[in-house]
């Protein structure tokens, strides 16, 4: 159930504003756009649904019991993850001719950026589960 009206009319907005932007996006050659919106749907559920699922199911068997340091892996990848699929033609080079024509910037570095980025994300994050580890000896054990 809706909350208020106000709601109700951001979502009949949103709804306009989508069918706004597929009519705009399938004015060009729509049956070019809809093939790589299902090529996109078959590649991600068909391969990379399996593959990171399989890499999850693994990096949870070398867990053993000790579990806590799960997520500290988790969480780097897929934020890695998400940034090389939104820049992934940048960070590979294919577009980078296109891209600075249209910007008037240089596509250079996006994939150095990208694995500093990565790195960052990952000491951070290795960082974070060393401070928790150390803060939990420090603790003294409850007394029943």
């Amino acid at each position: 159930m809706l909350g208020s009206p106000f709601h109700l009319l951001v979502l009949l907005c949103s709804f306009a504003l989508c069918g706004y932007a597929g009519v705009r996006l399938l004015e060009g050659d729509w049956l070019l756009v809809v093939l790589w919106f299902a090529g996109a749907a078959v590649l991600h559920d068909l391969v990379l649904a399996p593959l990171y699922l399989a890499a999850d199911r693994a990096l949870l068997a070398t867990a053993g019991q000790r579990r806590r340091w799960v997520n500290h892996v988790r969480v780097p990848a897929l934020l890695s993850g998400l940034l090389l699929l939104v820049w992934f033609p940048l960070i590979t080079g294919r577009v980078s001719e296109r891209y600075a024509r249209f910007t008037a910037l240089s596509a250079d570095g996006y994939a150095a950026r990208w694995l500093l980025v990565t790195a960052a994300l990952f000491g951070g994050s290795a960082l974070l589960y060393a401070v928790r580890v150390r803060r939990g000896r420090r603790r003294p054990a409850a007394q029943d």
